[in-house]
């Protein structure tokens, strides 16, 4: 299949723009948990607050935030506040301030002079610690209603009772919090500035902010922001879908043009080792699992890594305590995959050897349909069928039931994991160790990791079949034709009189261990009929064979005009032949567009001339559409005589200067055969007729008669001279013709 590769070359482009779309598209949605997160953690817990730093505070609460502080941090909050008074009102951002918190017009505040990110990224943590070193130190008190109450629900708190405690924890010394300090630098950076968001809260609640347009703001710009990823996800993933689909389609489209080209150039000899089921199967059923595993390995293959390894970089960036729950879901699911392949491997590289096999005996039953009807033989048939075809749903069945196995196993896993990252995110959350929507968003990014895993083991599954039927068309496009045009071709001459000639020629199928066909000379002049005539099996066919070069001589040589057919090419070849198979072969169309087929620029009058001598022009003509009179698939809706005229004309229609009539003339009746040759005799003129026949009748006019018997020629000449001196033609002639047509 890895051979294959090569026709995604042109797609190359399409194939890097797509790679793209998909990061575009892993980005999003892995930014998505994220936010989700955002909306619990800050749009619901913290009120839409998002940071532990206030823009705005006032002189108590900034006293009191202060004291429990170390000097250091007191100096970076002293270095980024500036107190602002009602009569400020000269200062450039005074409006604005009085604006956001009202109770400027009243009181001072102490104001934060620039509110960037990298501004509340050092300032956050600060007052994180102080809260929480206040909150410590409260815990350690064992007294005062006031205190409690703080300690127990900080959303409770009475700032106003704590700030009159301010002149006397003002007067306490620095040290008297180190404990409180130590054991609030032991709880988490997040939960330290989640908690002190909602000293922040009472603090703008203090200053007459409304707080609930806060949270409902946040909410909305939070949630546009996702639908906004939302709709970048869908576009990149309709764009991918798209790309991908152009891509596998396109690949498909060149691999059954090259496969087809490649089976057009097959000899009979390549023929023989597939099957005609083989090769449909090959060019239609196994490319199309080609196109599929495409589009899916672009859309899931490409995908999911870049989406688990993604996952799993997120997840570990929200908290690392609960890695080891990803470790374990992805185990549970390698080792279901393992299983699932172990047992299920064999049955995929089944699949497209018995739909090969269903549909060989379908395309049998059919098309020996009449055979099968008028031996009584349907039950036989249906038997043979519905043993393929029990075959071919027992692997499926097989199949799909490991399927089926193996897709609630995965919704088990999935769920225990859910469970499991509840249960143990429940106890950080308890502990203080984690943040609600922290949890939420690691619990998304856990099923994200294996969703990926269960999409890749779908294609994995997948892979297999399509492995399977890639090989398969490689070993069409890998065949080498036994029959190749050569390097440096000769030119036939372009005259009306030809000459063919066999030197000394033999041939042996390939495998086989004797020739078919022994040392055949003769040569079949311009103007004149050769014939050949012999018992079944006795090799004429195949010796009509060589001709076209259906096969090419195993020794010797066949020459057209002195110049061996194997110096020029098979087209220049075969646009001097006008071959007429055994067995007519018409195709689905018109009268006029097979009988086209010999010349494409043949006009109405060479259509008629063409199907007068063929003795065709009577029931072309009993139908009202004449020449666009319909021809069914195969020509099933004409009979085997008129097949064969109708393939003499196309023959005609073709005007060549060598005629090959493999045994043509076999469905005429008498009357049909004679008129036909007589009407030949004159259109041929020129040209080099040569003619496969079992009658006698029909070739005993033929100015050179040459009689096979087991591969070998045993006689030679006219057919009274092989009346008179072959003893194999006498034997044929006698049981053929009375002893009056013997003795003329």
């Amino acid at each position: 299949m890895i051979k294959l590769s090569r026709y995604l070359k042109p797609y190359l482009g399409i194939l890097l723009i797509t790679f793209c779309l998909l990061f575009v598209q892993a980005i999003t949605e892995l930014n998505l948990p994220n936010y989700m997160s955002d909306i619990v953690n800050v749009g619901i817990q913290q009120n839409g607050i998002e940071h532990a730093a206030p823009e705005a505070i006032s002189e108590d609460g900034y006293t009191l935030m202060t004291t429990f502080m170390t000097e250091t941090d007191k100096q970076t909050i002293t270095n980024n506040y500036a107190l602002m008074g009602p009569d400020d009102t000269s200062n450039p951002a005074y409006q604005a301030t009085v604006e956001k918190f009202p109770s400027l017009e009243t009181q001072s505040l102490y104001v934060l002079d620039d509110p960037s990110t990298d501004a509340f990224a050092t300032l956050d943590p600060i007052f994180g610690e102080a809260t929480w070193t206040f909150i410590n130190y409260m815990r350690s008190l064992d007294t005062s209603t006031a205190d409690s109450s703080a300690t127990n629900s900080i959303t409770d708190l009475d700032f106003s009772k704590i700030y009159e405690a301010l002149p006397m924890l003002t007067q306490l010394p620095s040290s008297t919090f180190d404990e409180a300090r130590k054991q609030a630098a032991q709880t988490p950076e997040s939960t330290q500035i989640q908690t002190a968001v909602q000293f922040t809260k009472q603090f703008y609640t203090e200053l007459g902010v409304n707080v609930g347009a806060i949270q409902n703001l946040y909410i909305l710009k939070i949630g546009a922001l996702m639908l906004l990823l939302s709709l970048i996800s869908i576009t990149a993933a309709i764009a991918v879908g798209f790309f991908s689909a152009r891509t596998a389609a396109g690949v498909s489209q060149s691999l059954r043009r090259d496969v087809f080209r490649k089976v057009q150039c097959f000899s009979n000899t390549e023929f023989d080792k597939f099957s005609t089921a083989s090769l449909i199967t090959r060019n239609t059923n196994d490319i199309t699992q080609i196109q599929t595993i495409i589009i899916m390995g672009i859309r899931i293959l490409c995908y999911s890594p870049i989406l688990a390894i993604g996952g799993i970089i997120m997840a570990l960036r929200r908290t690392t305590s609960m890695g080891w729950v990803i470790v374990v879901a992805v185990l549970a699911i390698v080792l279901l995959i393992g299983v699932v392949f172990t047992i299920a491997m064999p049955r995929f590289k089944l699949i497209q050897k018995l739909v090969d096999k269903l549909n060989l005996v379908t395309r049998e039953s059919l098309t020996g349909l009449m055979v099968v009807r008028a031996f009584g033989n349907q039950k036989f048939e249906e038997s043979r069928f519905d043993s393929v075809n029990k075959d071919t749903t027992a692997n499926n069945l097989f199949v799909n039931r490991v399927m089926v196995f193996m897709m609630p196993t995965m919704m088990f896993i999935m769920n225990g994991v859910t469970l499991l990252v509840v249960w143990v995110g429940a106890q950080q959350i308890a502990a203080s160790a984690m943040q609600v929507g922290d949890m939420m968003a690691f619990m998304q990014y856990t099923m994200q990791i294996i969703f990926s895993f269960l999409m890749m083991s779908m294609m994995f599954i997948m892979i297999p079949r399509a492995a399977v039927s890639g090989d398969r068309i490689q070993e069409v496009l890998a065949v080498k034709p036994s029959i190749v045009d050569p390097a440096a071709p000769k030119e036939l001459p372009m005259n009306a009189q030809t000459t063919l000639a066999f030197d000394h020629v033999s041939f042996r199928y390939e495998g086989a261990e004797e020739d078919v066909l022994h040392d055949i000379n003769f040569v079949a002049n311009p103007g004149e009929t050769t014939a050949f005539i012999g018992s079944t099996g006795s090799g004429k066919s195949t010796l009509i064979n060589l001709i076209p070069r259906f096969f090419d001589v195993t020794s010797g040589s066949v020459k057209i005009d002195d110049i061996d057919i194997r110096e020029v090419t098979q087209h220049d070849l075969r646009e001097k032949i006008g071959y007429i198979p055994q067995k007519g072969v018409l195709f689905s169309g018109t009268v006029a567009s097979n009988l086209k087929y010999g010349d494409q620029k043949a006009n109405a009058e060479d259509l008629a001339i063409a199907a007068k001598v063929a003795q065709a022009t009577s029931f072309i003509e009993s139908s009202s559409d004449g020449f666009e009179r319909e021809i069914a698939q195969g020509g099933s809706n004409v009979s085997g005589g008129q097949k064969q005229r109708l393939s003499i004309a196309r023959a005609l229609v073709r005007k060549p200067d060598i005629y090959i009539f493999d045994d043509s003339f076999s469905a005429l009746d008498y009357k049909t055969d004679v008129a036909l040759r007589r009407a030949l005799k004159e259109y041929t003129g020129n040209s080099t007729v040569l003619i496969v026949a079992q009658r006698i009748n029909t070739i005993m006019h033929a100015e050179q008669i040459i009689v096979l018997e087991h591969g070998r020629v045993v006689g030679k000449g006219s057919h009274s001279e092989l009346l008179k001196n072959c003893a194999t033609y006498q034997e044929i002639a006698s049981s053929q013709l009375s002893e009056e047509e013997l003795n003329i």
